[in-house]
C-alpha cells in the first residue's frame, strides 16, 4: 500500500513540474528571453518608384523667307505706296555713275509725268540694258547713237541737281534698279509720247499718262 502512495505521489510531482514548465513558456517574461536574433524582420516589399520624364515639346520651326520677286509691286520697308517708297530712298548724291545715267534719262524724258511714269521709263533702260539687244549698261543705252533726243554730244544738258524734279528722278531709278515696285508697263523696251504716231510695227504694253510703251 505504501509503494501505491509512493508511485502516486511522484507521478503527482512530475506532473506538477510539468504543468509548471508550460505555463512559464507562454508568458511575457519567457519571450523577453528570447534573443534579438532569433526575431526575424519581415521581407521587405519593394515599392515601384516612378521616374518623371520630362516631355520635350518640340519648338515650331521657322519657315524660310522664300526670296522675293523684284519685280513685285509689294513695297519693301514698309511703303504703302510708290511716293512713299520715293520719299524713303538716299540722297542722290550717293548715286554711282551708271545711276546718274538712268536718273538723267528720267529727269530728261518724264520729269513732268506722274511717278508711275517715271517709273515706266526707268524700267525701259533697264529692260533694254538686260535683254541683249542693247548695250549692257545703263549708261550705254542712254548714250547710244539715236536714242533719246536730249542727248547732245555724246553727254547730257546740265540738271537742276537742288529741285525737286531731281531728286525724284534720282529716287526712281533706284527703285528701278532694284526692281522695288513694278512699273505699269513692265517688260515694254521702246516708248514715244502720246502725241505722235511713228507707226511702229511693235506689241503695245501700256499707256502711262502722256507715253505709250512696247515691247
Amino acid at each position: 500500500m505504501s509503494r501505491i502512495l509512493k508511485q502516486a505521489s511522484a507521478l503527482a510531482v512530475a506532473a506538477t513540474l510539468v504543468t509548471t514548465l508550460f505555463s512559464a513558456s507562454g508568458s511575457g517574461a519567457a519571450a523577453q528571453e528570447i534573443s534579438p536574433a532569433a526575431i526575424q524582420s519581415p521581407i521587405p516589399i519593394p515599392v515601384p518608384v516612378t521616374v518623371a520624364t520630362p516631355v520635350v515639346q518640340p519648338l515650331p520651326s521657322t519657315a524660310a523667307s522664300g526670296d522675293s520677286d523684284t519685280d513685285t509691286a509689294a513695297p519693301v520697308r514698309g511703303a504703302s505706296s510708290l511716293a512713299a517708297l520715293v520719299d524713303a530712298q538716299a540722297s542722290p548724291a550717293d548715286l554711282s555713275r551708271e545711276l546718274n545715267c538712268l536718273a538723267g534719262a528720267i529727269y530728261f524724258e518724264s520729269r513732268s509725268e506722274p511717278l508711275a511714269g517715271q517709273l515706266a521709263v526707268g524700267r525701259v533702260i533697264v529692260a533694254r540694258s538686260k535683254s541683249g539687244r542693247f548695250p549692257n549698261s545703263y549708261c550705254g543705252v542712254v548714250f547710244q547713237r539715236s536714242q533719246f533726243s536730249f542727248v547732245r554730244g555724246g553727254g547730257m544738258p546740265a540738271i537742276a541737281k537742288a529741285s525737286r524734279q531731281w531728286k525724284n528722278a534720282a529716287a526712281i531709278a533706284r527703285i528701278a534698279h532694284e526692281g522695288t515696285w513694278k512699273s505699269p508697263a513692265e517688260g515694254a523696251l521702246f516708248f514715244h509720247a502720246a502725241y505722235v504716231s511713228p507707226g511702229w510695227h511693235l506689241t503695245r504694253v501700256a499707256r502711262v499718262e502722256n507715253h505709250v510703251f512696247y515691247r
